[in-house]
């Protein structure tokens, strides 16, 4: 008589086990407070693994970007001179969007992280920056036969990537509810209403109107020696201070209201 068992279950593949284990002790630990070491430990696998798949601690926040903007340079190339640039653009960046929604715990789980540990901001910014590039790279060769064309399509790559983000943060603070899609796709359209030489009408937004603030602005005075994660953690505490959030200021960078 011949028994059998049941096979014990697959382990992750070696890159999700490792993200697993690194948001699973900045949950418990903290972000500055995790090693590497720490971070294979729980994997169960060694330092040179972790660095085949990942270069730094940062990079096993951001997982997914290097694809992400592989896969919308690929896409960007693919386009033929026929199409709208502006909605090619704006199709490009719902590559992001679907990135993030294809996982919304983890994709809220990250936006918490990176409010709170200001040299995650900088890198996120550091990838916003290259996704822009991507962007205005190809909308500089559509418009090459333009006097104004690099000013254009770096006008445009920034409107577009200003828009989509503002929609996803929006979609992130509320913890990954609502329909995303729906926030990036008004949002987009305001930036083909404003840019396509054949405008399309914003869709309608998903969320209420937000309630009128007055115009201010902030000036940041910082050390020229600051460093950029310290600048932009006080640019996020001004606005916090605005909208009447207890955000602590770091020493040596001020902020000033008109």
């Amino acid at each position: 008589m011949s028994t059998s068992s049941a096979a014990p279950p697959a382990k992750p593949p070696m890159r999700d086990a490792l993200v697993a284990a690194a948001f699973q002790l900045f949950l418990e630990r903290g972000y500055e407070q995790t090693t590497v070491d720490d971070i294979v430990a729980l994997a169960e696998v060694g330092r040179r693994s972790f660095f085949r798949y990942f270069p730094s601690k940062e990079d096993v926040v951001f997982p997914d970007h290097e694809s992400c903007l592989a896969d919308m340079t690929a896409f960007l190339a693919a386009g033929g001179g026929d199409e709208e640039p502006v909605r090619r653009v704006s199709d490009a960046a719902r590559l992001v969007l679907r990135m993030y929604a294809e996982n919304p715990a983890f994709s809220v789980q990250r936006y918490r992280l990176t409010r709170r540990v200001p040299g995650l901001r900088a890198y996120e910014l550091s990838v916003v920056w290259r996704y822009e590039r991507a962007l205005a790279a190809y909308l500089r060769g559509r418009f090459a036969g333009r006097t104004d064309g690099t000013l254009r399509a770096d006008v445009i790559a920034a409107a577009v990537v200003a828009a989509h983000n503002n929609a996803l943060r929006s979609w992130l603070r509320s913890d990954g509810k609502g329909d995303a899609e729906a926030a990036v796709d008004h949002a987009l359209g305001c930036v083909q209403t404003a840019f396509a030489d054949a405008p399309a009408r914003p869709a309608p937004s998903p969320f209420p109107p937000e309630s009128p603030r007055p115009d201010d602005v902030v000036v940041l005075v910082a050390r020229r020696d600051a460093p950029l994660w310290q600048v932009v953690r006080q640019f996020e505490a001004a606005q916090g201070e605005s909208r009447g959030e207890n955000t602590p200021a770091i020493q040596g960078t001020q902020c000033l209201y008109e």
